[in-house]
């Protein structure tokens, strides 16, 4: 978890790879649809555009489909999911049926400006039309008003893992297998 350019793609694709488990992102799922403009694709746009969250019900179902396949039956690393209290308890029905669980909830923290910078910096170079400023700073104002109340959601469960998300993607990699449970 973290808000918008904290470096959760980047850290759960070298997490997923280190325990053999799958990369589950709605971000790389939603952007591939709206690529295939499919319906699913069409409708995620003018969410994404807008800066704001696709609806629960279209997010819970890709999810809930993509942990049914094999590459995520042993373990899976989530990435932009959940993102609402609602999704939580989503997640929570959708393990349970799958016979599964959280181990851990990762929790990367950067300073606010740096995010704004971080994100500023991929629209240069990934060309990504998502990334306006005032897009970006409206996704970090969701965030701290929708996702970050998890944080006290799991953190009563006692499964969340705080790691300083500054520097290098190599240094912060590094705290996050550091901070994992042995």
């Amino acid at each position: 978890m973290g808000p918008p350019g904290a470096g959760k793609g980047t850290q759960a694709a070298t997490l997923a790879s280190l325990i053999g488990g799958a990369h589950i992102s709605t971000g790389d799922i939603f952007r591939a649809n709206v690529d295939q403009q499919t319906e699913l694709g069409q409708a995620a746009q003018r969410y994404m555009d807008a800066g704001e969250y696709v609806p629960d019900e279209i997010t819970n179902a890709m999810v809930k489909d993509r942990l049914t396949h094999d590459d995520a039956r042993e373990a899976f690393i989530l990435d932009g999911y959940p993102r609402t209290v609602d999704q939580v308890d989503t997640l929570d029905g959708i393990l349970a049926e799958l016979g599964s669980k959280l181990d851990g909830v990762i929790s990367l923290v950067v300073d606010p400006e740096e995010l704004i910078q971080r994100l500023l910096k991929r629209a240069e170079t990934s060309g990504r039309a998502d990334d306006t400023e005032e897009v970006i700073r409206h996704r970090q104002e969701v965030y701290t008003q929708e996702t970050a109340p998890l944080l006290e959601a799991y953190g009563n469960r006692g499964v969340v893992i705080e790691v300083d998300g500054m520097g290098s993607a190599d240094e912060v990699g590094q705290r996050i297998v550091d901070a994992l449970p042995r």
